[in-house]
Parts: C-alpha cells; structure tokens; sequence
C-alpha cells in the first residue's frame, strides 16, 4: 500500500499536500483501492468556505457513493475539473492527477491535527 512520506493525512482516507497557506486534497491509495472502479466525482462546493469535518463533495464507485469529508477549514479554491471526464483517474494517479480539490486554508495549526504517514498506515493495516 502506497503511502507517500511528504503527505499528512485523515482517519477518513484523504491526503493533504500543504503548499504555504494552500492545501491539495485527494484520496488515497487505500480508499480508492476499498472503493474500486471510481465512475464519477461531485464537488459543488468550489468558492465556499468549508468548516473541517463539513463534506465537500462525493466520490461514487461502480458498487457505492461515499462523502468525502474536509480535511481542514478553508476556502475550496479549485475543483479538479479533469475529473469530471476521466474519474478513473483517482484509480490510476491518487495521489498525482486525481487529487480532488485545492484549498485556502483558513487555519495552518489544523494540519498539526492531522495524521502522520506512519499513523495512517497504522490505521489501514488495522
């Protein structure tokens, strides 16, 4: 299971890739891999400013949909509108071209509150 070293992470599978006050969202290996074939990603909630925990968006698969959950609190800046075309992207790059959105963080102390890749990895092995 990949778990990239420069990430931080949720209890509920998504990624954070921090770029100064800017936060890039997708999921990660493990929930795409759970999810299977993904069919189709939702986000309506470009330009809305989103507490942490409140879901932005959802992600459907050939056999379930599932919320996806705001990592941090912020403004969404940008939805990754390639998604819309290609959704099996999130399968084949998670944590490349199929990251979901890219957020204004309104909080920098929140991405302490996130966890390390060696305790997300903790979580998947179970």
């Amino acid at each position: 299971m990949n778990v990239p070293q420069d990430l931080k992470y949720t209890k509920d599978h998504e990624w954070v890739r921090v770029e100064g006050d800017i936060a890039i969202v997708g999921v990660t290996d493990f929930a795409q891999g759970e999810l299977g074939d993904v069919v189709f990603v939702e986000v309506e909630t470009e330009g809305e400013t989103l507490d942490r925990e409140e879901v932005f968006g959802t992600i459907e698969a050939v056999k379930t949909v599932s919320d996806m959950f705001m990592p941090i609190s912020g403004e969404i800046l940008e939805f990754n509108a390639s998604l819309e075309d290609a959704p099996d992207t999130v399968n084949k790059d998670p944590f490349g071209n199929g990251w979901m959105i890219k957020v204004k963080m309104s909080d920098l102390s929140e991405i302490e509150e996130l966890l390390s890749p060696e305790q997300y990895s903790e979580i998947i092995k179970g």
